[in-house]
């Protein structure tokens, strides 16, 4: 999608007022395609031979897991591999030239040229090597795996790599650097797939390991860093890098850092496997979050999500500073489907980000609200984004379960962003959207049939189904819905969708392998073990001080990195540790994701605000303050998982709701003490009495409970009789 500027949006607000009835749609192209900076825009043959690759993936993905089904390994080996294909095909390594005039020399396309000679060379290995081993040789001789096989394609990649960093041209052109590491792609994978089809699988992680392993390992290591690179920025690609030098630093390293030591051979030949690479991340992104990244697109292609951002439009846009509370709705509703903080920003911040400006929101506080919102989306259940099926997977408990247990922190993170919006919108006097602005909510209910697919996956999920054939009916039912919308799906737009999918899950599978490779390191060193064990002399002093330190390690860990990398990689460090301090798996696990996911709102490093800054026009570190402020209780609720677990359902029904209940009233006090407002302007003294009453009713014991009411109900008697219901306030302010 191309990013929307203000004045774009304020023109289209402006003509959809000027020329249309109340009922009109407000939104528009929200669905449309996110296209990154970086990304190549082919025409001609070359967009139709990459449309048929992603086409391609999708559908592998569809039938592998719903009809023919793939051995484990190999699978996870294709999934990987398409997406470095399909990667670097569409993501360029450096910056487009204006036109061809600025374009790079000729030489260094020659140079490319050159380079697909050794590549093409390592391909044609891989076939003579697997003749080899269908025939009756058990292995194959290592000085052909080194000088034929592992040399070239180290040094090929090497140089593409750095090649395409230099590479500059037209958008639209593609790129022979691109393409020679297209087929160290295939070279990589297509000899770890004859491998580990043989006896040869055994040894890994052994001195026996063939050195081909090793090889093939180190050159798909590379191609994964560079993807992650160029589709989700330098954080996860430097934070990967300390933990690749780690493995060789650490035996050198004093105090609990050390520890023996991996060769190099040892290392690689084992790190992608299931214990790396291919283990748990890998085993989600091939499975639940293509699954449900292919839903998205079908929502996207019968244009769910104009409904969505339009029904909150009529829901909530009456209300005072109605554009930041539909904003609210909207992203919640976006963010759980799309499962990405930044993009979520994007595809309705460039709608509601100018509204809630022309309503009378700073352009920093407008920033915010959207950053704060898209983020919340990543708890929102059923679908939670990515992290949640991570989760799952790591845990072994079950998703339904995982599904269950966000209801409540997801009702108090957007309770605190709804009071937090409307007691600043009263406190600075200002207006909802007028009837003429807004579309008719009598219009939108006829067409409430396009929640179906959403409620279908909920309802498939709790009958008992797996999460795959839940995901696989949903999308089906995406496509059949919109037969009966005015959006209908023919086969020309479910090619789109599949298409579409097959571009939008390449940063979250380079992503995910990417984290593998650190939880990889995390366990072949046993590094997090002795993380668990430094937790576990500090919970000796205090439990709290432990939890503080496990938070400060989740945010640093998930600052730049998109929600799925930060939770699968503070997974493995962090929460090991809280489970041996005696905390129960689940709320170790939550404790973990929330800090993941609110790292996108946290300063100095945060994407999701960023995001919205480019938006708003504000400065990107001003607006991360703003919104780590408006979503404060994201980074209190989950201290009090550990206090009180039926915060996470874990409990009877009378304690779940006197904790679900009385932690929402705290909530609303602590929005009115960060905003200074509750029916009116509040003084510093009572300002400290409502942070009091409000950890009171979060904390979540009955007696703190009963102390937080008494203190609640005593500031509503006093703002009462002082401002009434707080319009006369308003007014004098």
């Amino acid at each position: 999608m191309s990013h929307k500027t203000d004045q774009e949006s304020d023109g289209l607000k402006d003509d959809a007022q000027a020329t249309s009835p109340a009922s009109e749609i407000l939104a528009e192209g929200v669905d449309e395609e996110i296209v990154e900076s970086n990304r190549r825009l082919f025409t001609g043959w070359q967009f139709i031979l990459f449309a048929v690759l992603a086409i391609a993936y999708s559908s592998f993905h569809l039938i592998s897991l719903n009809v023919y089904p793939m051995e484990t390994w190999s699978f996870r080996i294709v999934h990987i591999a398409g997406a470095l294909i399909l990667g670097y095909g569409l993501f360029a390594g450096a910056r487009f030239a204006e036109d061809d005039r600025h374009a790079s020399g000729a030489w260094l396309k020659w140079v490319s040229y050159a380079l697909l000679i050794p590549a093409a060379y390592t391909l044609a290995q891989v076939f003579l090597m697997h003749q080899t081993l269908s025939g009756e040789a058990m292995r194959i001789d290592p000085s052909i795996e080194n000088w034929h096989y592992g040399y070239p394609l180290m040094a090929t990649t090497a140089v593409a790599v750095v090649l395409s960093w230099f590479y500059r041209q037209a958008r639209h052109h593609f790129n022979p650097a691109d393409l020679v590491l297209m087929v160290c792609a295939l070279a990589s994978a297509g000899y770890l797939l004859v491998a580990f089809n043989t006896n040869i699988r055994m040894s890994t992680g052994t001195s026996f390991a063939p050195p081909g392993i090793s090889w093939a390992a180190v050159a798909g290591s590379m191609l994964i860093l560079e993807l992650t690179r160029r589709v989700a920025g330098l954080a996860l690609v430097v934070i990967s890098a300390v933990f690749l030098s780690y493995v060789f630093a650490g035996p050198y390293l004093p105090g609990f850092l050390g520890y023996p030591g991996l060769s190099v051979q040892r290392f690689f030949s084992q790190v992608y496997t299931d214990t790396g690479i291919l283990g748990p991340t890998t085993a989600v992104s091939s499975t639940y979050i293509i699954l449900f990244i292919i839903f998205a697109a079908f929502l996207q292609a019968s244009k769910v999500g104009d409904y969505f951002v339009n029904f909150a439009f009529a829901a909530a846009g009456r209300a005072r500073g109605g554009p930041a509370k539909v904003s609210i709705f909207a992203s919640g509703l976006m963010g759980m489907i799309n499962g990405t903080s930044a993009g979520n920003v994007v595809s309705t911040g460039s709608l509601t980000i100018p509204l809630m400006k022309k309503v009378g929101y700073p352009a920093r506080s407008a920033g915010a609200i959207e950053a704060a919102a898209s983020t919340g989306g990543q708890i929102m259940p059923p679908i939670m984004g990515a992290g949640a099926f991570i989760m799952a997977e790591v845990t072994g408990i079950p998703y339904t379960e995982i599904a269950i247990a966000a209801i409540i922190p997801a009702i108090l993170y957007f309770a605190s962003i709804y009071f937090m919006v409307d007691f600043e919108a009263a406190r600075k006097g200002m207006r909802g959207m007028r009837d003429d602005e807004i579309p008719l909510f009598s219009k939108l209910v006829k067409q409430v049939y396009l929640f179906a697919p959403i409620i279908i996956l909920i309802v498939a999920l709790f009958m008992g189904y797996s999460v795959i054939r839940a995901g696989t009916l949903a999308t089906a039912s995406a496509a059949v819905v919109s037969w009966i919308s005015p959006n209908k799906m023919g086969l020309r737009a479910i090619l789109r969708a599949l298409q579409l999918a097959g571009t939008m899950s390449i940063q979250i599978i380079a992503v995910c392998a990417c984290a593998g490779l650190i939880v990889g390191v995390i366990s072949l060193t046993g590094v997090g073990a002795r993380f668990s064990s430094l937790l576990l002399g500090l919970a000796g002093v205090s439990q709290l001080l432990a939890l503080f330190f496990a938070m400060l390690i989740s945010i640093m860990l998930g600052m730049g990195m998109p929600t799925t990398a930060a939770y699968a990689v503070a997974a493995s460090v962090v929460a090991p540790g809280l489970i041996n301090i005696g905390i129960e798996p689940l709320v170790a696990h939550f404790f973990v994701f929330y800090f993941a996911v609110v790292s996108a709102i946290t300063p100095p490093v945060a994407l999701a605000s960023y995001a919205a800054a480019g938006i708003s026009g504000d400065n990107p570190m001003g607006t991360s303050v703003a919104s780590f402020k408006i979503g404060l209780a994201a980074f209190i609720v989950p201290f009090m998982f550990f206090y009180s677990p039926a915060m996470l359902m874990e409990g009877s029904a009378m304690q779940i709701l006197r904790v679900g209940v009385t932690a929402t009233l705290g909530i609303v006090l602590l929005s009115g003490m960060v905003q200074k407002w509750f029916f009116g302007p509040v003084n510093t003294l009572q300002r400290v009495v409502m942070l009091v009453g409000a950890l009171f009713m979060i904390y979540g014991g009955i007696y703190s409970d009963i102390a937080g009411l008494v203190i609640g109900a005593i500031l509503f008697i006093m703002q009462r009789r002082l401002y009434g219901n707080g319009k006369a306030a308003t007014t004098s302010s």
